[in-house]
């Protein structure tokens, strides 16, 4: 069978923050792609503001590197599980993976999740034990915990044949050897390893053209822009080709544009061929999984298949007393483009309206993938409100299911007792518990999602910092009786409606944890602070001290109040109870009551009592 053997299709996968985009920086900075001119800043596969501020990748993305005579495509994938939709349809598109796994931590939840995909798609992988310059680095131990882990996941005789490479992404050294001594400035083993150990594309070039989508781009001149690989055959530009949907009928356009990946641009090229990664422009409305074929031989492949979300939220005009006020965009209407254009890239979002005009129910991932879109759209100048995070109900045999995460902790043993404690209140149930050494333990749960909602902020007090928590999704189960993971403080907020005053907040700092500082404008059903008891009570920190004719004989001294707990965008959205609105614009998060005055939301309550 001939084979393309100057090309390789390899992808990088990995847990969170194991070095996956710094490794392909370095493959990029050390081939023989970029010009000596070229100035690549860190993580440069990082390219949205959101992934380099937090050190993760959310999107799937692909470049070429020119190592000798050879082209190796590269795709750099997500390590977070709410971003799975990515990882699996890029496992249809190379014949290979890296699999960067941290000389530290070993395996991790999402270094399983993504290894999963990666087998099941039969494909050939290298393993690179990164940071291996740490001083507490274990490689050996690591390697065996990911001999485990791919016996564990069924990997074939073939696949638990893989080669090993230690590696200082950040330094820009690897080398074949686990001691870091023997550490030489170069990537070098690792390029010739992919070249050796990767199995080459085959060249059928001459057969009927079959170029399935598994990537989507958007912009705004030429449309949506699929991202697939050339399975069979030549597509050229100017062909007149047929586009099989993916509920059976078929569609005819003419190839306007191809481009092929160089480094970290995309050039246009004239033709492509079998085993070539390349983005097409030209059809308006193609979709993930769709093939491109002949008119004259219609041939799609299987359909790709893309996880379900398992978390919803409701997305709502802004409508509190300081609705407009600092958005850009705050209308229906433009709420509505840019959550459907958000449709035309992530295909692993659902989109659907609801009986009011100014709201639509949002279905994900889990709780990241959800929250990025809300500060993606912040930052693009949009004013909204997000309810609470909602597991989504499946059935399953006729039973009614919800989604279980798999749950990895690492903890100093001191904080073991209360994260048990916590997690089984929450219906977690441990499966396994392993002694990691230096008074560190690791713990392994099975837990309904609805459990983990909120779950964050408690482990963070708990643990005081020092505690890891991963989770990926699992599985579908039963759904389990009564309440779990709801919030157990009640919320103060405010009666008025002004500027929160130092004198206001003295007077209520005792009965739990504030929110705000002093100059804070606030209104009446805004969420100034959490109770520390289980009920909800109205306050007034607006208040400003009795003017009065007698001296006091501390006059002169200064009011001190504690630090405000300000809560970022994902705590604020945990922390959000059924009755409750989460208020995001460019410049504040607030959290607020849905029905703003006390007294309507006393009769509402009292109705539902009698109901």
């Amino acid at each position: 069978m001939k084979k393309r053997n100057n090309i390789r299709n390899i992808a990088i996968i990995a847990h969170v923050d194991h070095g996956k985009t710094t490794l392909v920086d370095e493959l990029l900075k050390q081939s023989d792609t970029l010009g000596s001119h070229s100035n690549l800043g860190e993580r440069a596969m990082d390219s949205n503001a959101i992934e380099k501020e937090r050190g993760i990748t959310i999107l799937a993305k692909n470049t070429a590197v020119q190592y000798k005579e050879n082209r190796i495509n590269i795709l750099d994938t997500p390590g977070h599980a709410d971003f799975g939709g990515e990882v699996e349809r890029i496992m249809k598109m190379v014949d290979g993976v890296v699999l960067v796994v941290d000389s530290y931590e070993g395996t991790m939840p999402q270094t399983r999740f993504v290894l999963k995909k990666a087998l099941e798609q039969k494909l050939t992988p290298i393993v690179v034990i990164n940071k291996i310059d740490k001083d507490t680095a274990r490689p050996a131990e690591v390697v065996d915990e990911v001999l485990d882990l791919f016996i564990e996941l069924g990997a074939n005789e073939q696949q638990l044949e893989f080669p090993v490479l230690y590696a200082s992404a950040l330094n820009g050294t690897s080398s074949f050897s686990e001691d870091p001594s023997n550490q030489e400035p170069t990537m070098d083993p690792i390029f010739e390893t992919i070249m050796e150990a990767i199995p080459a594309p085959i060249d059928n070039s001459d057969e009927p053209l079959q170029f399935q989508v598994s990537l989507l781009d958007y912009n705004d001149y030429v449309g949506r822009i699929g991202i697939g690989r050339v399975f069979r055959g030549t597509i050229k530009v100017g062909d007149s080709v047929t586009l099989s949907k993916l509920d059976g009928t078929t569609k005819d356009f003419r190839v306007t544009k191809i481009l092929g990946f160089f480094g970290l641009d995309r050039e246009e090229i004239q033709e492509a061929k079998a085993g070539d990664l390349i983005a097409v422009s030209g059809m308006e409305d193609i979709f993930v999984g769709e093939t491109v074929t002949p008119s004259n031989h219609i041939d799609p492949l299987p359909i790709l298949h893309i996880d379900e979300p398992t978390l919803q939220m409701t997305f709502l005009v802004n409508n509190s007393p300081f609705a407009g006020r600092e958005g850009k965009w705050v209308t229906a209407r433009k709420l509505e483009e840019r959550l459907m254009t958000q449709l035309h890239t992530d295909v692993s979002l659902r989109i659907d309206n609801t009986e009011s005009p100014d709201a639509w129910i949002v279905s994900g991932r889990g709780e990241l993938h959800l929250s990025i879109l809300v500060e993606n759209m912040r930052r693009e100048g949009f004013e909204l409100q997000v309810s609470r995070p909602e597991v989504i109900i499946k059935k399953f045999n006729g039973k009614d299911c919800e989604p279980f995460e798999r749950v990895q902790i690492d903890t100093p043993e001191e904080y073991m007792g209360s994260i048990i404690e916590n997690l089984s209140q929450r219906k977690g149930e441990m499966q396994d518990m392993i002694h990691t050494g230096n008074g560190q333990v690791r713990l392994i749960f099975l837990a309904p999602a609805r459990g983990l909602i909120g779950f964050t902020n408690d482990f963070m007090s708990m643990t005081r910092g020092y505690g890891i928590m991963n989770h990926t999704f699992d599985q579908y189960l039963p759904v389990l009786s009564g309440k779990i993971g709801e919030r157990r403080n009640g919320a103060l907020v405010s009666t008025e409606t002004g500027v929160a005053t130092t004198y206001g907040i003295m007077g209520v700092e005792d009965r739990g944890t504030i929110f705000i500082e002093p100059g804070t404008e606030i209104y009446e059903g805004m969420i100034v602070g959490q109770n520390s008891r289980d009920n909800d009570i109205t306050v007034n920190i607006a208040k400003e001290k009795q003017k009065t004719n007698v001296r006091s004989a501390n006059k002169d001294q200064t009011n001190v109040i504690k630090a405000p707990k300000k809560l970022t965008l994902e705590e604020s959205l945990e922390f959000l109870a059924e009755d409750e609105y989460c208020e995001v614009t460019p410049e504040s998060i607030r959290l607020r009551k849905k029905i703003l005055n006390k007294s309507e939301r006393e009769k509402v309550a009292k109705k539902r009592k009698k109901a």
